[in-house]
């Protein structure tokens, strides 16, 4: 009769302990993975330049680039460390035709956003008149 009280009194020990630890861990949030440091998004306006709008935490570095299929970069602005916000306009009308990327990164995140550039052939809009 005492191995079987024993052997109950240890087996609800452990399971109070297990159920007490177990509750307690559910309590805690956990974590979510990386925080996103910075948001960013980009669009064009009616003057045909390239708006992009940079929001971030203080602290950290953002670099917002303008690149074309070789690599070659022909636009590059970093929003610094004590800023959180900035708002920055591109001209690409100088720009030739062919693709292009503008990259924002942290360092850690980088988002790529891809970018045409086209130039329409102007359209001829004459009559032809024949006369015999």
């Amino acid at each position: 009769m005492k191995t079987l009280t024993k052997s109950l009194i240890i087996a609800f020990l452990f399971t109070s302990l297990t159920v007490s630890f177990a509750v307690t861990n559910a309590s805690q949030p956990k974590p979510t993975g990386k925080v996103q440091s910075y948001q960013s998004s980009l669009y064009t306006d009616t003057e045909g330049k390239i708006r992009v709008a940079v929001d971030k935490l203080v602290g950290g570095i953002v670099e917002v680039r303008l690149v074309n299929s070789t690599g070659k970069e022909f636009f590059v602005q970093r929003v610094g460390r004590r800023q959180r916000i900035a708002r920055i306009k591109m001209a690409i009308d100088a720009l030739p035709d062919g693709a292009y990327q503008v990259v924002v990164t942290d360092g850690f995140d980088t988002k790529v956003n891809n970018l045409v550039l086209t130039t329409q052939p102007p359209a001829v809009t004459g009559r032809l008149i024949a006369l015999n």
